[in-house]
């Protein structure tokens, strides 16, 4: 590949990973919409219809074969599980934040989810911490205690937010499929819960789509297309562009949420959420600087500067 066509990739890749991380950060506004049904009945609509939407996608892109080829591993059958756990759970608290009046809370857990993913890799897969790494984090934890401490009480949705999508990565990296056939596998196998949900509320007259209107009917259906396209914008992205710019890139979703939850949402924002985000994002600058290399730790550059050349 020449260096024109790279640069083109790169460049498509890109506006892949701004449109999609743009989605995710303007999906509150989405969530809004459907304010009047509550947040575990627009989960299970959500699994329903992204099943039904990726089921879609994989029949044109023949990408079916994958799927059964997956399920018929038992070990990657119980990940695969674990996984669609996590992420229905992340969707659950996500949907409740938003309709609860709490997406800055729900911004702060996508802020601090790398570092929580960084810990999570000391801790499981005994990764070592670099020094700037261990800043960072520290800097994060002291932008969340400023806020339990400033409310006395912990800033739950933030930290199940963070953590179930970081434990959702970890265990996602072990099954070893593309995005769309995992996402796909996962929506599959806890879909029949989601329907047996929705089934039970209809048969008992208390479901939300033999009460609502056309509109509400069409956006709860249209909850697996809201799910799935970002998705499938951010693999193209990962495809066309490296890790470390879809890296950066991420940022956009919370601080798009973060915006919406001040100026739309009218939610309120004090001067220790101020100082608290303050933590967060300067942790977030040290974090990004490190991983692209501009930033070297303390030890490994004085020993850069002790060593003393070997004549020949």
């Amino acid at each position: 590949m020449d260096i024109k066509e790279k640069n083109r990739n790169d460049t498509i890749g890109i506006w892949y990973g701004i449109l999609s991380y743009t989605a995710w950060g303007v999906l509150p506004l989405y969530w809004k919409l459907l304010q009047a049904v509550p947040s575990l009945e627009i989960l299970a609509h959500r699994i329903l219809w992204s099943f039904v939407f990726l089921g879609s996608v994989l029949l044109i892109s023949g990408g079916w074969q994958k799927m059964i080829s997956a399920l018929a591993n038992r070990k990657k059958l119980i990940v695969i599980f674990l996984c669609g756990v996590l992420i229905s759970f992340n969707w659950l608290t996500f949907i409740f934040a938003v309709n609860t009046n709490q997406v800055i809370e729900a911004s702060m857990g996508y802020y601090i989810n790398p570092l929580v993913t960084v810990l999570l890799a000391v801790i499981v897969l005994k990764e070592k911490l670099t020094q700037w790494q261990s800043i960072s984090i520290g800097l994060a934890t002291a932008g969340v205690l400023i806020i339990a401490f400033q409310y006395g009480k912990i800033p739950w949705i933030a930290l199940i937010l963070a953590g179930t999508f970081a434990l959702y990565g970890l265990t996602k990296k072990m099954v070893g499929v593309d995005p769309v056939t995992g996402l796909s596998l996962e929506t599959f196998i806890v879909m029949p819960v989601a329907l047996f949900y929705i089934l039970s509320l209809e048969s008992t007259g208390v479901g939300t789509m033999g009460s609502v209107s056309i509109l509400t009917k069409v956006i709860l259906a249209g909850a697996g297309i809201a799910t799935v396209m970002p998705l499938l914008g951010f693999a193209k992205g990962l495809e066309k562009t490296n890790l470390s710019m879809m890296g950066f890139l991420q940022y956009i979703a919370p601080t798009i949420s973060l915006l919406l939850g001040i100026l739309v949402f009218k939610e309120y924002f004090s001067a220790s959420h101020f100082v608290s985000f303050c933590f967060i994002w300067v942790a977030l600058i040290i974090f990004t600087l490190a991983n692209l290399g501009v930033l070297k730790d303390f030890k490994k550059e004085a020993a850069e500067k002790l060593q003393v050349p070997q004549n020949e």
